[in-house]
């Protein structure tokens, strides 16, 4: 336990650590309150379960159509930017979305929200390699993935409370300000200002034709259908529970969670190597899923995503140490930014069919969808294991920060 705290404690005094974690908070309060806000506004207008699913699944939507060229944009521009442009035009089209009372309007705008969406998480993660320790990169991982987490914790019940209480617009324009207010922070830090793409080496594979990233995208295509089910599931249950308010809630719990999921994986950083700790989270994962859909909008489903919340973010934790592992030189941001375009896509698509069986059927199948999803997700991963092995490694304090390339034959 003293050693995990020590791990901990070395990654918040390397330089810039604090100012980085501290920075992101306004912006991702505003990418946990968006969804919900959206939907809260587009339910109201409309009355409509399905429309509010069709314009939170567009957003979704064209939010990933984009994330890889965000990605891309990240890489050869750097940080600043990519920021400079894209944080007030994703301001103005939250605003203009809370003065929209047309649906068609209110559809478009949320579509358009979802495409100016920042790259400030995608620009994040990359910053860790050069600010802590080889054997301390776990660590960070896990704390920047709870962190995130941690004002989601906030976030869903601040966007319930406020839609409900004062209203869907105003909601909306609390996110709009946290996001303007995350890229001021943002801007004079050591690390954003200076951050240099890295250099692509001569003979290296294209990263979409490196067999690992290939599981990995399968893998995304599977969770984020699973996981846009479950996003409008939730929602779905409490307003035709006639609970609306315990939406928040629940979504609250399962980001506490994921909080205490990420802090216990961070503190294996020596135990046991990524790959063989994702599989093993992945299994309980999945299992834990399993009763999800026969829970009601009470303590059933409180105890539920509480589960899936802790090992859900014990599972981030290796799975960026694994994304890390098995990209090519000259991707740090793109990988990722590949991954949560595809997870992404499909979690549209996951939403659009979930608030579809929601309203048509019972929200139970749209939970069901993320309980099978996982163990499906599992299979891949296990079938395609031989793919990963570059993350099948325990890191030393003695290893250099930057790993093998896996794109480049030994």
């Amino acid at each position: 336990m003293k050693g995990s705290l020590q791990a901990y404690k070395d990654v918040i005094k390397s330089p810039g650590a604090l100012s980085l974690l501290l920075a992101v908070v306004p912006p991702r309060i505003a990418y946990g309150m968006i969804t919900l806000s959206i939907y809260f506004k587009v339910q109201r207008e409309t009355g409509s379960i399905a429309t509010a699913g069709l314009a939170t699944g567009l957003c979704a939507l064209f939010g990933a159509l984009t994330t890889g060229l965000r990605g891309l944009a990240v890489d050869r521009f750097g940080i600043i930017w990519p920021l400079r442009i894209m944080v007030p035009l994703y301001a103005a089209s939250i605003v203009a979305l809370s003065l929209a009372s047309e649906r068609n309007a209110m559809i478009l705008l949320a579509a358009l929200n979802g495409l100016l969406a920042p790259p400030i998480n995608l620009s994040i993660r990359p910053l860790w390699k050069f600010t802590v320790a080889a054997d301390r990169l776990r660590t960070a991982y896990a704390l920047d993935a709870s962190s995130m987490r941690a004002v989601a914790v906030f976030a869903p019940v601040l966007a319930t409370t406020l839609s409900l209480s004062v209203g869907p617009n105003f909601a909306l324009r609390v996110c709009a300000l946290l996001m303007i207010l995350g890229a001021l922070l943002m801007a004079p830090i050591h690390q954003v200002k200076n951050w240099q793409p890295e250099p692509k080496e001569v003979g290296e594979l294209p990263i979409w034709r490196v067999r690992g990233f290939q599981i990995l995208i399968l893998e995304a295509i599977v969770i984020g259908f699973g996981r846009g089910a479950f996003e409008i599931g939730i929602p779905a249950t409490g307003t035709l529970a006639g609970v609306p308010g315990r939406v928040g809630t629940v979504l609250a719990i399962m980001a506490a969670m994921y909080v205490v999921g990420g802090l216990v994986a961070g503190a294996m950083s020596r135990k046991i190597s990524a790959l063989r700790a994702y599989r093993s989270n992945y299994l309980i994962w999945a299992l834990a899923a399993v009763p999800l859909a026969f829970t009601n909008m009470d303590w059933s489903i409180m105890i539920a995503v509480a589960i899936i919340g802790f090992f859900g973010g014990a599972g981030q934790v290796f799975y960026w140490e694994i994304t890390e592992a098995i990209r090519p030189k000259g991707t740090a941001v793109q990988t990722i930014a590949w991954l949560w375009a595809v997870e992404g896509t499909a979690a549209a698509f996951g939403i659009a069919l979930g608030g579809y069986l929601a309203e048509h059927f019972s929200p139970r199948y749209s939970l069901a969808i993320m309980s099978v999803s996982l163990f499906v997700g599992l299979l891949v991963i296990t079938l395609g294991r031989r793919h990963l092995k570059a993350s099948n490694r325990i890191v030393e304090s003695g290893d250099e920060t930057t790993p093998p390339d896996p794109a480049k034959p030994m």
